[in-house]
């Protein structure tokens, strides 16, 4: 394995703000929790700390925006989805403003600082926000890209970041664009749609299904808003059913998406892996992931059950 999901998000925007002066660096008394050091080491008087003040910091990275400035802005996701979500909507998103959120510790990585600090409804909260662009990425070389994605994009975009440390997925010449899903492998039985650290999860359920003579196709994607929908279209009305996986509410988050945009276009059983309507628990995440079901395991037994009939 390589860097961690938010090392590659702390390089990455060195490397980008080294091309663009209009980059400018905030956070909220997170700086090497979310790896913003990088960039406050880098660009001290591009740098800004808010303290614990998140809502005033994406009031003030709206007006930076406006002065023509690039923002990024990194917290915990709990505290940028949540604590700062009504200075998010009438700030940046109304105006719609080029302000980049990258809120880490999104999903149950954070499980051991304490169920309170898990995120597990910021997809929904993001993608119902007129003018934001959604994007989950899978592993480093995926947040790298995603990063350049973002400035590229002339609206406000929320980056939603792990933690953790997760296993390549990108094949070989990959390249992130948002509104685009990845096909990394075609089937002729079920296809599962993933986002973030449960793609590596679903190629893992991929390949046991294959080992028992079911054929599985699997698609990263990143790009929650915009969402892909030719693609899921075409690979879903190849196969007998879809199975959805991601480290978030099955209210609201990926599965949801899916759900709607095939929604009068294919007639396909379906199912979604993902944390059930509940608050998470303390502990260590994997575990935690596994008491919820997050896992390869539980994407089989979807898979499994939508083909068998039951």
């Amino acid at each position: 394995m390589g860097l961690s999901i938010r090392d590659a998000f702390g390089k990455a925007l060195v490397d980008l703000a080294k091309q663009d002066d209009r980059v400018v660096g905030l956070t909220a008394d997170l700086t090497e929790a979310t790896r913003m050091n990088y960039f406050a080491q880098e660009f001290p008087h591009r740098f800004f700390n808010f303290g614990v003040a998140e809502g005033n910091m994406m009031v003030a990275a709206a007006g930076m925006a406006a002065a023509g400035k690039i923002p990024f802005v990194s917290t915990f996701a709990v505290f940028a989805s949540g604590r700062a979500w009504e200075p998010i909507r009438q700030s940046i998103g109304y105006p719609n403003l080029p302000v980049k959120i990258a809120a880490t510790h999104a999903g149950l990585g954070a499980a051991l600082e304490g169920a309170m600090h898990q995120m597990t409804e910021d997809i929904a909260l993001m993608r119902a926000l007129p003018n934001f662009a959604v994007i989950c990425p899978a592993d480093e070389i995926e947040t790298a890209q995603s990063v350049e994605a973002a400035v590229e994009y002339a609206g406000p975009v929320y980056l939603r970041l792990g933690r953790e440390t997760r296993p390549s997925v990108s094949p070989e010449g990959y390249r992130f664009r948002l509104g685009r899903g990845c096909l990394l492998r075609r089937g002729e039985d079920v296809l599962i749609v993933a986002t973030g650290l449960m793609v590596h999860k679903a190629l893992e359920a991929a390949q046991v299904l294959g080992q028992e003579g079911v054929s599985a196709g699997v698609i990263n994607m990143a790009s929650l808003k915009p969402l892909d929908e030719g693609l899921l279209v075409e690979e879903a009305a190849r196969v007998k059913a879809v199975v959805t996986a991601e480290e978030h509410s099955v209210i609201g988050g990926l599965g949801a998406a899916v759900a709607q945009a095939l929604l009068g276009k294919v007639q396909t059983r379906f199912a979604q892996v993902g944390m059930p309507d509940c608050y998470s628990e303390s502990g260590d995440p994997e575990l935690v992931r596994e008491k919820f079901g997050l896992t390869s395991g539980e994407i089989c037994r979807k898979a499994r059950a939508l083909l068998s009939g039951e």
